[in-house]
């Protein structure tokens, strides 16, 4: 008999960690992965809000529980790790974690961008490398990791962020390299303008705001529940085949000129 095809992407079972998921995109990815039966630890760096998100989706009827840490520091990174694969394998990872600071290049503040680099760039290589390990050493994993249209555009006044999620892109294909052959499925989902509060400003900005509406085929600013799907997708078996590849969801912006 063949596998019924819902069946494929059924997560009961698994264990997700979703690095800054205490809102936003972060927030609905962790909701989608426990609808879809996994257990989902929700990450952020504020403790309170950390588990305030947990309590919110639990009150849903979801399995999740909360680890706040600082994804930015490879010892919290260790140490958080260590701990939660003491309790149980993470089978899923998705790293979401990401900031935005939008200044002229020629007047970005160092600070600011090393800041930019660390949260959205080298937070994915510190947790990866921890989940990673025990991943390898059980033959099996997916991660996901959270790029941008940027990662593939560039736009004035983030030049930064544009080289944070461009380096996103290239450690997805280069984990994808190194650990394919452990049965680890390293992806990416790229989103296009999604409808976040890293993003009210140009909501607010009813010039850019039109712009973003004009450009996109789908004529719409996407929402993060848009993303759930994809989410999905590449956290399931349905994604076994797939790798080392960033999943765009723009609603078509970057496939028009």
């Amino acid at each position: 008999m063949p596998t019924p095809t819902l069946t494929i992407f059924d997560l009961s079972g698994r264990r997700a960690l979703v690095t800054g998921s205490s809102q936003g995109i972060g927030l609905a990815i962790a909701r989608g992965l426990a609808g879809a039966g996994a257990h989902v630890i929700v990450n952020g760096r504020d403790a309170a809000k950390t588990a305030a998100a947990a309590q919110q989706l639990a009150a849903e009827g979801l399995s999740v529980s909360a680890a706040a840490f600082d994804v930015t520091d490879p010892g919290a990174v260790q140490a958080a790790v260590a701990r939660l694969e003491g309790e149980a394998p993470i089978d899923i990872l998705v790293n979401n974690a990401g900031i935005q600071h939008r200044a002229p290049l020629v007047d970005f503040p160092a600070a600011d961008y090393r800041r930019v680099m660390a949260t959205n760039a080298d937070s994915v290589f510190f947790v990866t490398q921890a989940v990673g390990r025990g991943m390898v050493a059980r033959g099996r994993g997916k991660i996901i990791n959270i790029g941008s249209l940027m990662s593939e555009l560039g736009r004035a006044s983030i030049v930064p962020y544009t080289a944070s999620k461009g380096a996103v892109k290239m450690m997805t294909k280069g984990m994808c390299a190194e650990w394919a052959k452990h049965n680890i499925q390293i992806n990416g989902i790229s989103p296009g303008y999604i409808e976040t509060e890293l993003n009210r400003a140009l909501m607010d900005d009813k010039a850019f705001s039109a712009w973003v509406t004009a450009r996109t085929p789908a004529a719409r600013w996407g929402r993060i529940d848009d993303l759930v799907g994809a989410a999905v997708f590449l956290a399931s078996s349905a994604s076994d085949y797939v790798n080392g590849q960033m999943l765009i969801v723009d609603g078509g912006m970057s496939a028009v000129v």
